[in-house]
């Protein structure tokens, strides 16, 4: 019985490193490569050329709607606006509180009902008029008080039209719409985007009852038609957070982790790249997965891409070869590296033996004194 105690240790470790191979290891032997049939859940598709220019034919970047890119309006008078209005000649109707005072003690506020008071001509409907068009009227009706009124208008205090920015920005609130307009980057420039947390491409414009997603990284690129968009009264701005947009890089990676980004996209060598590249000496080169899951499986299948990154070529597909929110990036271990694992595993057991081995020596040789 002593004597059968060793090769019973040395089945049972042969038996565990049969069925618990140390590491992780993703077996494509189960996997069906493209153009399998419906029942099939996983796919698995390798990355090349025609692939990554399928891809981007799919992903094509849409125009602007045409309703965004109109010339911004002149701008009309609202409620609540502070109106600074000069009668040239005439200090008493200028600034009847006096030169002294402050200007803005001068102003004249139009009123909620969209009228303010002006001497002589006492009511004056303002709200919804240009600036010239005030001045035109002011210095109509004064005409039957003062020869040939010259009349100016300027508007002191802009509130009657704003906009809402919020989201992954530091100064989130209103800002007034004025004489000038206000485009959409000037609005989220002043609002002062969150470099870290703001996801850029998932900008969401609501005008009205209609809701437009915007992709302010767009900007980078030459020919975009963001700068031309203006912000109207009521317009509301949101940029959200990249909370949902990560990538998970697992296996043979230098700084397996999980990466977020603010990006419309991110390409497979920048991932690679942001966790220090693939670790020279367990990893193996063909074995770079991008694993993309879909919402249902029993009707879809998931799809598994392969880069074989051993080949020269590897790495100018893999900067044209762009990964999704929720993408795990995986890349597998060397063959030498997982005999290696399984040998680290296999020496404290093997310990084990010798002392088990050693142990049943001495009950024999114990036995044989007797």
């Amino acid at each position: 019985m002593t004597r059968s105690f060793p090769f019973l240790m040395l089945a049972s470790i042969a038996l565990q490193g049969c069925m618990f191979s140390p590491g992780q290891h993703l077996s494509t032997s189960d996997i069906t490569r493209q153009g399998a049939s419906e029942s099939s859940r996983v796919e698995l598709i390798p990355i090349t050329p025609k692939l990554i220019a399928m891809d981007r034919a799919t992903h094509k970047r849409a125009a602007l709607p045409a309703e965004l890119l109109s010339a911004p309006a002149e701008y009309r008078i609202g409620n609540n606006d502070v109106l600074y209005i000069t009668v040239w000649d005439h200090p008493e109707l200028t600034a009847p509180s006096g030169a002294q005072q402050q200007i803005d003690a001068n102003g004249r506020l139009v009123r909620s009902d969209g009228t303010l008071y002006y001497p002589y001509i006492k009511e004056v409907q303002a709200a919804g008029k240009t600036i010239q068009q005030l001045r035109s009227d002011i210095a109509s009706r004064l005409s039957a008080f003062i020869a040939d009124p010259q009349v100016d208008v300027a508007v002191l205090r802009f509130a009657s039209q704003k906009v809402v920015v919020s989201g992954a920005v530091s100064k989130a609130g209103p800002q007034p719409i004025s004489t000038n307009p206000l485009s959409l980057v000037e609005a989220l420039g002043s609002a002062g985007i969150d470099p870290l947390n703001a996801d850029l491409s998932g900008v969401l414009l609501t005008r009205g009852e209609r809701v437009y997603p915007l992709n302010l990284d767009a900007l980078n690129q030459q020919d975009s038609e963001l700068q031309n968009v203006y912000l109207k009264g009521g317009d509301q701005l949101y940029l959200p957070y990249n909370d949902n947009k990560r990538i998970y890089v697992m296996g043979e990676v230098n700084q397996p982790r999980a990466l977020t980004f603010k990006t419309a996209t991110m390409n497979l060598s920048d991932v690679l790249g942001s966790v220090g590249g693939l670790s020279q000496t367990t990893s193996n080169g063909n074995a770079v997965y991008v694993i993309r899951g879909v919402e249902n499986l029993d009707v879809e299948p998931a799809k598994i891409y392969q880069l074989q990154a051993e080949s020269p070529t590897a790495m100018a597909l893999a900067t044209h070869f762009d990964v999704r929110p929720q993408d795990i990036v995986y890349v597998g271990p060397a063959n030498v590296t997982r005999w290696n694992r399984f040998i680290s595993q296999l020496v404290p057991s093997a310990a084990i033996l010798g002392a088990g081995a050693s142990a049943a020596k001495n009950l024999n040789d114990a036995s044989s004194n007797k």
